[in-house]
């Protein structure tokens, strides 16, 4: 894995309107790059733009959805135009859902797939031309906690991230051959609008991500890990404490995460054993 330089880098920040996505921009226009922010929301991509503009480095913008190939597409062509290429790719977009996967809508899934999965995947299929092309070029991956340990009642987050992190330790050693670094990232819980932004919210396990972490300070981690060649970073003590866990004791962590759920479902647990009967409802 390859030290670089932030200053005078061409980086791609997918969902950059927001949270980690904003705050990586920011920084990394502080720092001297050439930043292209993309995401759906042009107001908040102009508001970023007018907060970003007295930094010094270079900030476009581009209104676009990953999981679309025309927008896909347009994002390269922006690349080409505006930079002239690409040497860090920043896969941060993502959306997510909590509730229980026995009331759980199935379209939720797909779409949860299709944005944090197969958008990344895509988004680096088209831009693999420009890195090959690249200046010590890296892909990063913002992955998550629940890439490392289904989280229950988040098992459809926890699914897609799971899919990246596979996804991420498979592409790495083929990337060797190109010259560019995969670098994955798993944040745990950060202050942000995620939780706002979510297709569904029915979990009984609420998380306040206003516990967590700041956006800055989870994207200083990020892009300390892209200067420096980290081939994966875990943030907060709790995502390192359950990560050693699952290594090591993973029927414990099973064990605690079930013990959870029967004292939040206690009543319902209850009364199937007396044999009454239990509504489930299927949540669109």
């Amino acid at each position: 894995m390859s030290r670089r330089p932030l200053a005078g880098s061409r980086i791609l920040i997918t969902g950059a309107s927001q949270g980690i996505g904003k705050a990586l921009a920011a920084l990394s226009v502080r720092r001297g790059a050439w930043v292209l922010a993309a995401a759906r929301s042009i107001h908040l991509l102009d508001q970023l733009s007018a907060e970003v503009r007295h930094l010094g480095g270079v900030l476009e913008v581009v209104n676009a959805d990953i999981t679309s190939p025309d927008d896909r597409q347009h994002i390269v062509d922006k690349l080409r135009r505006s930079f002239g290429g690409l040497d860090v790719l920043i896969n941060n977009a993502g959306i997510g859902a909590t509730g229980h996967f026995a009331e759980s809508n199935p379209d939720h899934l797909r779409a949860i797939m299709e944005v944090n999965f197969f958008g990344t995947t895509e988004m680096t299929r088209v831009c693999l031309p420009l890195l090959q092309k690249g200046r010590n070029p890296a892909i990063v991956n913002v992955s998550s906690i629940a890439g490392k340990h289904g989280i229950p009642a988040r098992g459809e987050y926890s699914a897609s991230k799971f899919a990246v992190q596979g996804w991420s330790e498979a592409l790495r050693p083929e990337m060797v051959r190109f010259g560019i670094d995969v670098i994955v990232v798993c944040p745990g819980l950060t202050q942000t609008n995620f939780s706002k932004n979510m297709l569904q919210q029915t979990a009984r396990m609420p998380v306040d991500h206003m516990r967590g972490m700041t956006s800055e300070t989870v994207a200083e981690a990020i892009l300390r890990a892209l200067a420096q060649g980290r081939r994966e970073v875990v943030l907060t003590a709790q995502g390192k404490l359950l990560t050693f866990l699952t290594r090591f004791l993973p029927g414990l962590v099973d064990r605690i995460a079930s013990k959870k759920v029967r004292t939040l479902f206690r009543d319902e647990i209850a009364a199937r054993r007396a044999g009454a009967p239990v509504k489930v409802e299927i949540h669109a």
